[in-house]
């Protein structure tokens, strides 16, 4: 009978999953094409409605690593800290509609480097966008690769070996990538955003009521009336004393420039941004997906809180948690229509991090560098094979993510080496003009270096209040120490060195818009209103866990 089910399950994830191939094609082929080949393949002929940018953004940024690594962290801390990841990802987010777009499209920067060009120089545009390469091959490829083929190998309780299906998902989330260009990327997001939203919100759902004993109600009365600490957002410690993955007064720290760094200056999100068809469309796009992450922590935070009521559950590693607890929910003949899902949400992510670096490779060293006079279709072309060797090179990496205790705390830890540094030349690159670029070069050398001695050479016997679990300061606390090191470096220069008028005149210059720069009207009472209810979260879950 399993066995049964375990094969309608299967061909049901074919079938959707191929479904969506299908339908993206369709739809994709009806779509109005640009005259300029390099502008229809890496931002869509900046053609995309505010749905689709919403979209896009939501499934590059919700995969498996958020759902099986944040719900495996929560798991992990018994305490609801993780939520901190998607509310201040909301307010990242209005800083990108407000602050950060308008001056990506003002210049029609196809690339968010290309605005550090305009700002300093060339050398300074390539140093960022090598350390953005560096990352995605590195860390963020093999990580959705890993995650995803964990949560798959779970649900469907596969007998095969990690590779195997790692190299599946690889050319698979590859094929959207290379041949279909932005605009498939998007559309396909955008569909698989509402299965994902309606599949994810399922989970928690079915797993309160069996928490509850077939009611709804005496699941959520369980999570407030057994164990309420493991709903508090705000902590230094979980109820056995263990310093949590994400203390509150990081928030304030690190976390927040993390989160200014993902969603505001991150070329494999802000690409979807971009490509928007008006800067209207486009904040109207990120505003919105700005409030759905509001919704985040039910499907990336509470299972993991679920999880740790389920003492039947058989979790050997926290990363376990999320797959054991969905085995659990759904029925056999479910799987695969939500295998479907995560596995659109897995290709999401893949495929919109290869288009991202395949723009930055072909434009910025392929064009600026081995082929300044490069036709469109050359920097396309090589931007497809450039995206099919890194494809490769993740597919080996991946599986050796397998030694890691917790996948979530690896991901943002390596994601500080090159996010230190490109955060602060950003900052100073929008707040300041006199800074030259001397100075961002050298602030990144000192950002990566006292990010790498915060990081891997502990610092020992911190104050409580800075501490991990070993006792070491947290490298939520090193993040921010190195970045504002980087800043002061670049300040000082800047007071020392400042750029002359002159160069001050040069990078004001500013290429005639592509798009219509009206902004949209209803931006900023949108933007107040996501910060009201973020708040408003934090404040009735630390009144629940109390």
């Amino acid at each position: 009978m399993c066995h049964k089910m375990n094969t309608i399950s299967i061909i049901s994830f074919i079938l959707a999953t191929g479904a969506v191939a299908y339908f993206t094609f369709q739809i994709v082929r009806k779509m109005k094409k640009s005259d300029n080949p390099t502008e229809e393949y890496f931002t869509g002929g900046r053609a995309l409605a505010w749905p689709v940018v919403a979209g896009s953004l939501l499934l590059t940024n919700l995969s498996t690593e958020q759902l099986v690594g944040l719900n495996g962290a929560v798991f992990g801390d018994k305490a609801l800290v993780g939520i901190a990841w998607e509310a201040l990802a909301a307010f990242a987010m209005i800083a990108t509609a407000l602050v950060f777009l308008p001056r990506y499209l003002a210049s029609g920067f196809t690339t968010t480097p290309a605005f550090l060009e305009k700002r300093f120089d060339k050398t300074t545009r390539s140093m960022v966008s090598g350390l953005f390469l560096f990352g995605y091959v590195t860390v963020l490829l093999p990580v959705v690769l890993y995650t995803g083929s964990l949560a798959l190998i779970g649900m469907f309780d596969l007998n095969l070996p990690l590779w195997l299906v790692v190299g599946t998902i690889g050319i698979l989330g590859s094929a959207y990538a290379i041949f279909g260009g932005l605009k498939s990327v998007a559309i396909s997001d955008t569909i698989n955003g509402v299965g994902l939203l309606i599949g994810g919100l399922t989970i928690p759902f079915l797993a309160l009521i069996a928490l509850g004993d077939g009611s709804f109600f005496s699941g959520l009365a369980v999570l407030t009336r057994d164990n309420p600490q493991y709903l508090t957002p705000l902590t230094n410690l979980n109820s056995d004393g263990n310093v949590v993955s994400v203390p509150w007064p990081t928030l304030f720290t690190g976390m927040m420039f993390i989160q200014v760094f993902y969603w505001s200056t991150n070329q494999v999100i802000v690409q979807r941004a971009m490509a928007a068809k008006s800067l209207a469309e486009g904040q109207k796009g990120v505003l919105f997906a700005s409030a759905m992450k509001l919704v985040g922590p039910l499907m990336l935070c509470l299972p993991g809180i679920i999880a740790l009521h389920m003492t039947d559950l058989t979790i050997v590693k926290q990363d376990q948690a999320y797959g054991a607890i969905v085995r659990y929910v759904l029925p056999d003949w479910s799987l695969g229509l939500f295998a479907a899902v995560l596995m659109g949400s897995i290709l999401s992510s893949f495929n919109s991090a290869l288009n991202s670096a395949s723009t930055l490779f072909s434009l910025q060293f392929y064009k600026g560098y081995f082929n300044k006079t490069a036709s469109g279709e050359q920097i396309v072309s090589t931007g497809k094979k450039f995206g099919i060797a890194l494809a490769v090179a993740s597919i080996f990496i991946a599986p050796l993510l397998d030694q890691m205790q917790s996948i979530f705390e690896y991901l943002q830890k390596v994601n500080g080496l090159y996010s230190v540094p490109i955060i602060g030349i950003f900052l100073l690159g929008i707040t300041t003009k006199h800074v030259p670029a001397v100075a961002a070069k050298l602030g990144m050398v000192v950002g990566m270096a006292a990010y790498a001695f915060f990081t891997f050479i502990n610092i020992k016997d911190v104050p409580e209040f800075f501490a991990n679990s070993d006792g070491d300061l947290h490298w939520l606390h090193g993040y921010f120490i190195s970045f504002m090191a980087s800043v002061l470096v670049m300040l000082i220069i800047g007071k020392l060195h400042p750029k002359t008028a002159e160069e001050i005149a040069i990078s004001d210059q500013r290429d005639p818009a592509p798009v219509d720069m009206t902004p949209w009207a209803s931006a900023n009472k949108a933007s107040i209103a996501i910060m009201g209810v973020t708040v408003g979260i934090y404040l009735l879950l630390v009144w629940i866990s109390n």
